[in-house]
């Protein structure tokens, strides 16, 4: 076979010449075999390959996006079944007012505006009470705060702004705002 290729060259070149010329043309076939046959092929295993580690990427992300969805959506239930069995009657005037009185802080008690939005994000129902407390101890704002975040009602404190009244007595003055959903 290679001699047919060689008896094709022309005569008047020598014997080293057209071995010369047929090693150059098995090399030129053998770089265009690998340029279009075999580097295409492991281009593509590349490209493959690299699909391949971003797409397992993807996977352990969902993966984890669905585990914090879980979770977000056993929270959300636990909650609506929380608001649920809260009594039908329950306000959240009358709950911090209950709880003022159950602390011994009832009498300290400057005003509560009770007041109602609705949350931009969720589109529930927000009511809220701002309530101003005069001369009270730090333990008793630290035991009425307990009762109030604790509570099985679901009531969080919002805004809190605590000051120190003149004089050596040590006793506070505190503006806050407690909130709730759908009460």
């Amino acid at each position: 076979m290679i001699q047919d290729f060689f008896r094709m060259i022309p005569v008047n070149i020598s014997r080293r010449e057209k071995l010369f010329l047929g090693g150059g043309g098995c090399f030129v076939l053998v770089f265009l075999i690998f340029l279009l046959l075999i580097q295409p092929v492991f281009q593509k295993r590349e490209q493959l390959s690299d699909k391949l580690v971003v797409k397992q990427q993807e996977l352990v992300e969902m993966r984890e996006m669905r585990v914090r969805y879980q979770a977000l959506e056993s929270r959300a239930k636990m909650a609506e079944k929380r608001y649920s069995e809260r009594a039908g009657d329950f306000t959240l005037f009358s709950f911090m007012d209950r709880l003022a009185g159950n602390t011994g802080i009832k009498d300290n008690i400057s005003y509560m505006k009770p007041g109602t939005q609705e949350d931009k994000a969720t589109g529930l129902k927000v009511t809220y009470v701002e309530l101003k407390i005069q001369d009270i101890t730090l333990e008793e704002l630290i035991s009425y705060l307990y009762f109030v975040e604790t509570s099985e009602s679901m009531v969080t404190v919002d805004k809190l702004t605590v000051s120190r009244e003149g004089g050596e007595n040590g006793l506070l003055s505190v503006v806050m705002q407690a909130k709730t959903f759908g009460a």
